[in-house]
């Protein structure tokens, strides 16, 4: 650990030490010390033996204590009296004498010293405990990662300490691979990566990180042509801390002597060894199993995860290097695909994965791992590798059998698996089992089995889709459970909305759990939509970050939702729990009223609502915005000199601030734009501020399209299962952003739910418009979903399509003049 991270842990690296024995190696720029157990130093239990401090006073000056101890001088950490803990020089494991009889025997701890006229350190032999709890406290492995979900779940995180090398013939892309994990630690994860180019030079690196980023052609860039938008992005990644070293004579020695001045370094990437010597390139030819050893070296003293890209899958170059981790890819047949096979030292492969090359765009990309996919039985074989493995429960002893079966064959007959049939094996091994472990390894399994065998989710509930899951539950809604009483629909009520308004119940602790067999499992889904994204969104922003910009920036009032009602009607209260009644004026002749109310106005603002996947980046004043971004815009409201229609921005253009400005999510930017560009708004759109990335439009398309189908079948069956349906509904997009430490939703992005909200509201303005366009009189626009308008005879503009799908409209008559 470096000194900061080092100081902010000290009382639980304190505990480890004492009650595991582990020892953490700490840098503070040149200077580096142990924090170690005392049984390295036995001197350090004696009163006043050596320099002492306790734990709080200790950390208010750790930096100087590092120096010290790295000088040579051993620091003791107490609690309270108590010495718990002792900072040692990196080198000599007592750099004061000891005149305890302990010194340099074999300790309870285990350290040996193997000659004792030797004043180096002992060594420390851990016992099994020390390993077992070590393993036990650690928690998840953390780490850097690719990117690529796919092959991060076979792969797991590049493991501090160890030197992975990724090999790959000329013309594959395994540098592509090594720019990977840098692009997703420093521009995502935000943490300092060294990348050693031996081959491409740093203009190489910008430009196919720009293009990767902005999905820029690399051909186009690399003849300097860049777009408004790529020289805006380039500008954003100024700050990536992302360190590049392309000088000449670049060697294992001089990456191995600039890594410890690299502060909070995360990762080290070498790009490349190049198989072929050259004189010119040190990191080629013969010399690249001393330089594997160096790079090992490296990985191991600075405690820090090496990724190398060698330019070739030669075995017997293999043989001699020193790598910890292999990482092969190879060509298919299939252009489109690349296979990645993943390999421990003293070990074995331990599975494998596939990319699909995009090299116009300097990157790899996952291959969809969905329904309707064509896998092969080695893909299955290495989807079901967790579980015949061991590293992963959660299948019954028959499955397990029958895919232990399949990978042997695969391996066995080195085909790909068409000559045995194991359908049947399948069929009989998960007949009976009802859910497949709810984690990435169980849900590419499942792809796997659909995609090996399109049947046998026929035969198997378990790989059932969330389609024929819903399908089954409208055929039989006598197994539907019963709706919760909060939600059952009580005289003189109306039932649950399908969007959800303002005045509903927000989420609760619990809500974010669906009950087993519940008729639309609608967070499922929803999480399994963004999951399978290839931007690989940022589903929850962690919470150290959430009170500051720009998630500050977000409030519920962003929706826009209109509470507007013509300016010449006028209102007469009513009981409590209605609307207000509406009073239509004789100068707007005879007439009855039309109340429309909108389907689902939510869920089918899924099927394209513009967003960012990704976290949002300052971006400051802009003079326009493409399509391709999206965020958070801080605007001047325009003034909107239609009396016969709501301000576009409904109640949000009513809450500026002192100087007429207010934030819009994206839907409301693209509107006012398009209003600007047909006449409707006469002033031009100011930007003061923004918050911005990459935009994307179907990340819920999924969720859109599945809960369109359950509804199709729910709403003829009606009744518990459909109200019951339109609840999981509304509690899934409400988690979000849910409000509350208490409610454990997997999601916090309040400019998704706002951009979600607000794309509700532009579509409901936008429909009513029109239709005032049309000749119609609009009297109230209301929430996302209400509209009246007075007509002649009480039927619906055609601007609105009558049914009960999503987007679809119900029509309400009231003759007598008023609205209810």
């Amino acid at each position: 650990m470096n000194a900061t991270e080092a100081r902010n842990d000290l009382y639980a690296l304190v505990k480890r030490a004492e009650e595991h024995g582990r020892t953490t190696l700490i840098h503070k720029r040149q200077d580096r010390a142990l924090l170690a157990p005392l049984d390295r130093l036995p001197a350090a239990r004696k009163a006043d033996a050596l320099p002492s401090h306790t734990l709080s006073a200790a950390q208010g000056k750790f930096g100087e204590l590092i120096t010290k101890a790295a000088q040579g001088e051993p620091q003791v950490l107490r609690r309270g009296t108590t010495p718990v803990a002792v900072l040692l020089p990196v080198d000599t494991a007592s750099g004061t004498p000891s005149s305890d009889p302990a010194a340099g025997a074999a300790t309870a701890g285990g350290a040996v010293n193997s000659n004792q006229e030797r004043s180096s350190v002992p060594r420390r032999l851990a016992t099994l405990g020390d390993a077992i709890g070590a393993v036990l406290t650690s928690g998840p492995a953390g780490g850097p990662r690719f990117g690529l979900p796919g092959l991060d779940v076979v792969a797991g995180r590049l493991q501090a300490g160890r030197l992975t090398l990724v090999a790959a013939p000329p013309n594959v892309g395994g540098s592509l691979l090594g720019l990977a994990a840098a692009r997703q630690t420093a521009l995502v994860d935000g943490h300092r990566v060294l990348y050693a180019a031996s081959g491409p030079n740093r203009d190489d690196i910008f430009r196919r990180i720009l293009s990767a980023e902005t999905n820029g052609d690399y051909p186009r860039l690399k003849q300097g042509r860049l777009t408004p938008y790529e020289q805006e992005v380039a500008q954003q990644l100024r700050q990536a801390p992302l360190l590049i070293d392309d000088g000449s004579n670049l060697t294992a020695e001089a990456i191995a002597d600039t890594a410890p001045h690299v502060q909070d370094l995360a990762l080290v990437v070498v790009d490349r060894l190049q198989a072929a010597h050259s004189a010119r390139l040190p990191l080629s030819g013969d010399r690249l199993p001393d330089a594997s050893q160096v790079l090992a070296s490296l990985a191991r003293t600075l405690h820090v995860p090496v990724l190398a890209v060698l330019d070739s899958d030669d075995p017997a170059l293999l043989s001699l290097l020193d790598t910890d981790v292999l990482m092969t890819l190879t060509p298919t047949t299939d252009p489109s695909r690349v296979q990645v096979t993943i390999s421990e030292r003293d070990f074995g492969t331990i599975g494998s994965a596939y990319l699909q090359p995009d090299l116009l765009h300097a990157r790899f990309t996952d291959v969809p791992q969905s329904p309707g996919v064509e896998l092969t039985a080695v893909e299955l074989a290495d989807a079901a590798l967790p579980y015949t493995s061991g590293a992963q429960q959660g299948l019954p002893a028959e499955a397990t059998h029958v895919l232990s079966a399949l990978r042997a064959a695969v391996k066995g007959e080195g085909t790909d698996g068409t000559d045995a049939d194991f359908g049947a094996s399948l069929v009989s091994a998960f007949a009976k089992v009802t859910q497949l472990p709810d984690t990435p390894e169980g849900h590419r399994l499942a792809d796997a089995l659909r995609a090996y065998d399109p049947h046998l989710s026929t035969y198997c509930p378990a790989l059932r889709t969330d389609a024929e899951t819903t399908s089954a539950a409208g055929a039989t809604p006598q197994h539907a459970p019963a709706a919760p009483a909060t939600v059952q629909q009580a005289a003189g009520t109306e039932p649950v909305s399908d969007h959800g308004s303002e005045d509903d119940t927000w989420v609760q602790p619990g809500d974010e759990e669906e009950p087993e067999g519940v008729v639309f499992p609608a967070l499922s889904i929803l999480k399994d939509a963004v999951g399978r994204s290839t931007y690989h969104p940022i589903a929850a922003i962690r919470k150290e970050d959430r009170d500051t910009e720009p998630w500050t920036i977000f409030s519920e009032v962003m929706d826009g939702e209109p509470r507007w009602v013509h300016p010449d009607i006028t209102t007469e209260k009513t009981r409590a729990g209605k609307r207000d009644r509406l009073i239509v004026p004789k100068e707007f002749g005879a007439g009855q009223m039309c109340t429309i109310d909108r389907n689902g106005s939510y869920p089918s603002a899924c099927s394209a609502v513009p967003l960012a996947p990704n976290k949002l980046m300052h971006t400051g004043p802009l003079k326009e915005v493409g399509k391709d971004r999206a965020g958070a815009f801080l605007i001047t409201v325009p003034a909107w000199t239609h009396r016969n229609m709501p301000h576009p921005l409904g109640r949000l253009a009513e809450r500026t601030d002192d100087q007429g400005r207010v934030w819009v999510t994206t839907p409301h930017l693209r509107q006012l734009q398009k209003l600007i560009k047909n006449g409707f708004i006469t002033e031009e759109l100011v930007i003061h501020d923004s918050w911005t990335g990459k935009a994307n439009e179907s990340l819920f398309k999924h969720f859109y399209e599945k809960a369109r189908e359950a509804r199709a079948q729910l709403v003829q069956a009606g009744g518990e299962p459909y109200v019951e349906y339109k609840r999981r509904l509304s509690i899934a997009l409400r988690l979000l952003w849910p409000k509350g430490e208490k409610v454990n939703s997997p999601f916090w992005r309040p400019d998704w739910r706002m951009a979600l909200v607000a794309e509700a509201s532009v579509r409901h303005w936008s429909v009513a418009h029109r239709a005032v366009q049309a000749g119609h009189t609009l009297i109230a626009l209301r929430n996302v979903d209400e509209a009246v308008f007075w007509t002649p005879d009480g039927n619906a503009p055609d601007t609105y399509k009558v049914g009960t799908g999503f987007g679809e409209v119900k029509v309400k008559t009231d003759a007598a003049g008023s609205e209810r």
